[in-house]
């Protein structure tokens, strides 16, 4: 007989069969045995009052109504289902959720395990800051290392500076500038404090007039040696460095499903093996290697060609991997992590999966439209005799170096060339002084070397300041650019101001001096303010469209 039928039998309502039992809390079933005579004295024992129930307490009933028993209870066994049940799942999700976070902690350690660090002394920071602007070295190496990497790069290479980015990452996180530095430019290399693997400290020398990718790898110099050649040859420190060698092409194209690539002509290159139809195509692995290795098929057949192709690849690369396509898919995502991981070397304070991550995160904060690719600008190296080398255009270089190291962004360069110069045009006509009439010469008084140079060629070329001179070095440096004239040439002072940005701050009347034809001449110094040829001191961006810039938003054809 079930409980209600021996509730019923018994002529008690089913729902006093149920008792609170002191010990645990919870209402169990009366013992069938219970006397369900009158009460009697309680008898203690070891389930609470010995041998009797207590009566059930309520309020009194008024006929016809339910017993109180009844009303609105819920019967003691499904409660108690149901605390099991809770306490079941409950369980089971802090089990699930133990696991998972412990699953999440091995995972982490695993692709700690991943990456490769290097330790390059003083050359790299010994932090990373969220809060700053920050400026990565990416150097791609051409040593044969990994599988199937045999018939790559130079056999027997020690691991030259092949592919170099230097990948630079505003404070506001609304832009970034990726520098190409080509492999053939012709540096000096500074001497260079290098790690031991005994933990000791030795210096490798030097070199003069060689090219860039030698800056890595040879007579023992390892990243901090480019970092460090990229500064004297840039005045731009990077903060860290992540090198990678063939395999991080690969792995990270096949992680992503494949990049989308466009090429103008049909490529059937026999040097790299890539095969490809006019037009769209999408690649990864091999073909994705084949295709940022390809030269021959490519322009004038040149590396500053392929430097093109390669950004054209890298700005594909990084609106695949910010796609929502990517970013929704965790079997992609984890992909991704692995490949980049195992795929890089870098400098010990950025050497921890989260702190890469964090430079990621700081990196997807930019929009890709304002994520600008540009080359040092450069020209043939008059020196060249056999093979073809380029040498920094000092006309054109400090600009854009300035720029970087002013954290601006190249893509608020608005102004086309042929529009700056109607604009400065318009701004002489109608002048009481002509442009081909200021007379003025150049004093670097604090700002990089070379400035006063380029700022020259600039007002010759671009703002038609024929008579203007260099005249080297200022007797001491300044903080801001000053423009001292004589009261009589008030006029040419103005007219040269408002097309350098001057504010009326940096006006100094004053004494001219006398030019080699015995005319007053004034006198630009300019301070550790000036931003670069052609560039406002006024403005947060340069007035001159002398950049050759591409956006990883726009899709570009190989050509």
């Amino acid at each position: 007989m079930d409980v209600q039928g021996r509730g019923r039998a018994d002529g008690a309502d089913p729902a006093d069969q149920w008792v609170l039992n002191p010990r645990t809390g919870e209402y169990e079933l009366r013992s069938p045995k219970a006397p369900s005579g009158p009460v009697g004295p309680a008898v203690p024992g070891p389930r609470g009052p010995a041998g009797r129930v207590p009566p059930q307490r309520g309020r009194r009933t008024s006929p016809g109504e339910p017993p109180a028993g009844r009303r609105g209870r819920r019967p003691a066994r499904k409660q108690n289902r149901a605390k099991k049940a809770l306490l079941w799942t409950g369980g089971t999700m802090a089990f699930v959720l133990v696991a998972v976070g412990s699953a999440a902690y091995l995972y982490i350690k695993h692709l700690e395990g991943n990456v490769h660090t290097e330790d390059v002394g003083g050359a790299a920071k010994s932090s990373f800051s969220k809060d700053e602007a920050f400026n990565i070295l990416v150097i791609g190496t051409d040593k044969r290392t990994g599988k199937g990497n045999e018939g790559y790069g130079d056999k027997g290479s020690v691991g030259h500076a092949d592919t170099n980015i230097l990948l630079h990452i505003s404070k506001d996180r609304t832009n970034a500038t990726a520098l190409s530095i080509p492999r053939d430019l012709i540096v000096d290399i500074p001497d260079c404090p290098t790690k031991q693997a005994d933990g000791t400290e030795a210096v490798v020398a030097g070199q003069q007039g060689v090219r860039f990718n030698r800056s890595l790898g040879e007579s023992g110099r390892d990243p901090g040696c480019t970092m460090r050649t990229v500064k004297a040859v840039t005045g731009i420190s990077p903060d860290h460095f992540m090198m990678a060698d063939f395999n991080a092409v690969k792995t990270l194209t096949t992680a992503v499903d494949g990049v989308d690539v466009c090429v103008e002509h049909a490529v059937n290159d026999k040097e790299s093996k890539l095969v490809l139809p006019a037009g769209e195509s999408k690649v990864e692995g091999e073909k994705a290697l084949a295709f940022v290795r390809t030269r021959h098929s490519f322009g004038n057949q040149g590396d500053l060609d392929r430097i093109k192709v390669q950004q054209q690849f890298l700005g594909s690369l990084m609106r695949k991997m910010a796609s929502g396509d990517t970013l929704t898919s965790p079997t992609k995502l984890w992909k991704l992590a692995e490949a980049a991981t195992d795929a890089l070397t870098v400098d010990r304070a950025i050497g921890h999966v989260g702190t890469l991550k964090d430079i990621a995160l700081e990196l997807k904060k930019v929009p890709t439209k304002n994520i600008s690719f540009t080359t040092v600008p450069v020209k043939d190296n008059p020196a060249e005799t056999v093979r073809a080398t380029v040498v920094v255009d000092e006309s054109r270089g400090p600009q854009i170096f300035d720029l970087i190291r002013n954290d601006e962004s190249l893509t608020e360069v608005k102004k086309a060339k042929a529009k700056e110069k109607a604009e400065v045009a318009a701004r002489l006509k109608g002048t009481r002084s002509a442009a081909a009439e200021v007379r003025v010469r150049v004093l670097n008084g604090g700002a990089p070397a070379g400035s006063a140079q380029t700022e020259l060629a600039w007002l010759q070329t671009e703002a038609g300041v024929l008579k203007s001179q260099n005249d080297g070095n200022a007797e001491a440096q300044l903080a801001r650019t000053t423009l001292e004239y004589d009261p009589a040439q008030a006029d040419q002072a103005r007219r040269l101001a408002d097309l350098l940005g001057l504010s009326g701050a940096a006006m100094k009347p004053g004494e001219s001096v006398t030019n080699a034809q015995g005319l007053p001449t004034m006198t630009l110094t300019l301070g550790k303010d000036f931003k670069g040829a052609g560039v406002k001191l006024n403005s947060s961006s340069a007035s001159t469209a002398n950049v050759d810039k591409s956006t990883a938003d726009k899709v570009q054809c190989a050509s």
